[in-house]
């Protein structure tokens, strides 16, 4: 685990970057206490196709009508 203060980050963040996409532990600290841990976001694991759910779901006539007064007090 590398700790780093926030000025040391600032002047280093492209290495700092490498380093957390290679799997290493950076925290970035304000003065003695650590605040965030920087770390990658990781790869897309797939891609979304459109129209997946197409004929799955279902939405009846009643979501279309409208809400009880009870309902519609705890709205307000």
């Amino acid at each position: 685990m590398k700790k780093v203060t926030i000025h040391e980050a600032k002047t280093t963040l492209s290495r700092l970057i490498e380093k957390a996409c290679r799997g290493e532990e950076i925290i970035i600290a304000r003065g003695p206490d650590p605040v965030v841990r920087l770390v990658p976001i990781g790869g897309r694991k797939g891609h979304r196709k459109l129209g997946i759910l197409k004929g799955k779901l279902v939405v009846g006539p009643e979501f279309f009508e409208p809400l009880p007064p009870e309902e519609l007090d705890r709205w307000e």
